[in-house]
C-alpha cells in the first residue's frame, strides 16, 4: 500500500459520510489561522475546527512572509467585494509551536548555507523567540499596506508536548496598532 493509497482510502470514508456540500465560501467563524506547516501542528485537531469554520495558512513557522500579506490582503479584497464592506472585519490567528523547525533559520550559518545552496532566503520565516516574533508578525500586518483596517489580530503558542494553546497577543483590531 502506498501512502497515496492510504490517503485515498481515508478519503472514501470522508466522501461516504460527506454533509458539507452547501458550505458558504465564507469561513463560519470569520477566521483565518496561520500556523506552520509542522504535522504535529494541524489547527482542525489542535483547535478543534470544523470543515468550513475557518481559512487556513500555512508556511515555515506561521510567520508573516511578505506572501501571507498578499494573502490576507487578497482575502480581505475578496471579502470585501463579496459583502460589500470594503473594510471586512474577521480574525486573523497567528499560531506558532514549541519545538519548531524553523528555529533552525535563527541560527546564521544554516541561513547562509541554505541560501548559498537552494538560494533561498529564511529570514522571514526565522523564529528566535517566538512572543516577540508573534508581536513582530502583528506589527507586520499593521505596517501593511492593503491590509483593512477592520482586521482582528490575536497570537498563539501551541505547546507540542502538552498540546495546549496559550494566548499570546489578545485580539487587537489592526486600526488600533496603527495610530499608536
Amino acid at each position: 500500500m502506498t501512502d497515496n493509497t492510504a490517503i485515498l482510502e481515508r478519503n472514501n470514508r470522508f466522501a461516504d459520510r460527506f454533509e458539507a456540500a452547501d458550505l458558504p465560501i465564507l469561513p463560519k467563524l470569520g477566521t483565518l489561522i496561520l500556523t506552520c506547516i509542522d504535522a504535529r501542528v494541524d489547527p482542525a485537531h489542535v483547535l478543534g475546527l470544523e470543515l468550513g469554520d475557518a481559512v487556513v495558512l500555512r508556511n515555515n513557522g506561521g510567520r508573516v512572509t511578505p506572501a501571507v500579506i498578499d494573502e490576507i490582503a487578497t482575502l480581505a479584497f475578496m471579502v470585501g467585494k463579496m459583502t460589500g464592506n470594503p473594510d471586512p472585519e474577521f480574525n486573523v490567528v497567528l499560531m506558532q509551536h514549541t519545538q519548531c523547525g524553523a528555529q533552525n533559520f535563527a541560527n546564521p550559518e544554516f541561513r547562509h548555507a541554505l541560501q548559498g545552496k537552494l538560494g533561498i532566503d529564511v529570514s522571514n520565516s526565522a523564529i528566535f523567540d517566538q512572543e516577540t516574533d508573534l508581536e513582530r508578525d502583528i506589527d507586520r500586518l499593521a505596517d501593511a499596506p492593503g491590509i483593512p483596517d477592520g482586521l482582528k489580530v490575536s497570537a498563539l503558542l501551541y505547546d507540542v508536548e502538552t498540546g495546549r494553546a496559550r494566548e499570546i497577543v489578545s485580539p487587537r483590531k489592526l486600526a488600533a496598532l496603527r495610530t499608536r
